[in-house]
């Protein structure tokens, strides 16, 4: 298959339940011959988007801020796929996805339009200890609507509120086949 993959996993736990369904998707995505690269937000200094309009999407850095985002922008703009992975906080992703996804406006902005379109496509990876995915799920679908991205769909993994509940479960195979199908 072939395609770069861009993983921005928003979870504050490196070996949570989200870090098992990346991985799982991992594996079935480079087992199907894709490449995949992951960014542990929770280990980046990404800071909220300031809403100036001053970013310039085919700058090399599109944001006027200068943090960690300037290695996520070069991935996002030469991939194929984006895999938004996150646990459900109050019915919603992380704050840290959300700010990463925020920021990614910043490819939007000034010379072109970088992240609408472009035949991308997304996915939707989260774990939670209840099942409330109803509003998250409402946002992603609207958002790949606006992006104008293929939405690839959901694995939603509720019922897994302690680290290694997710273990077992039908969600991490769902996760790898979304990767072997990507």
């Amino acid at each position: 298959m072939d395609k770069k993959i861009v993983i921005l996993n928003g979870s504050p736990r490196k070996k949570g339940n989200t870090a098992a369904l990346t991985a799982e998707f991992t594996r079935g995505a480079e087992e199907a011959g894709n490449t995949v690269t992951e960014f542990f937000l929770a280990d980046m200094d990404i800071h909220g988007c300031r809403g100036c309009f001053g970013g310039h999407s085919t700058r090399e850095c599109p944001c006027v801020q200068k943090d960690d985002m300037d290695r996520i922008y070069p991935a996002v703009k030469d991939c194929d796929v984006i895999v938004l992975a996150s646990p459900l906080y109050y019915w919603n992703m992380s704050g840290q996805l959300r700010t990463a996804v925020d920021r990614l406006f910043a490819l939007e902005e000034g010379d072109g339009n970088l992240l609408r379109g472009h035949g991308r496509a997304s996915a939707l990876l989260m774990a939670a200890e209840g099942h409330g995915f109803e509003d998250v799920v409402l946002y992603y679908d609207h958002l790949m609507e606006h992006l104008k991205w293929k939405n690839l769909g959901h694995v939603l993994a509720g019922g897994n509120g302690q680290v290694g509940e997710i273990e077992g479960t039908p969600e991490l195979r769902k996760a790898y086949e979304l990767g072997r199908t990507v």
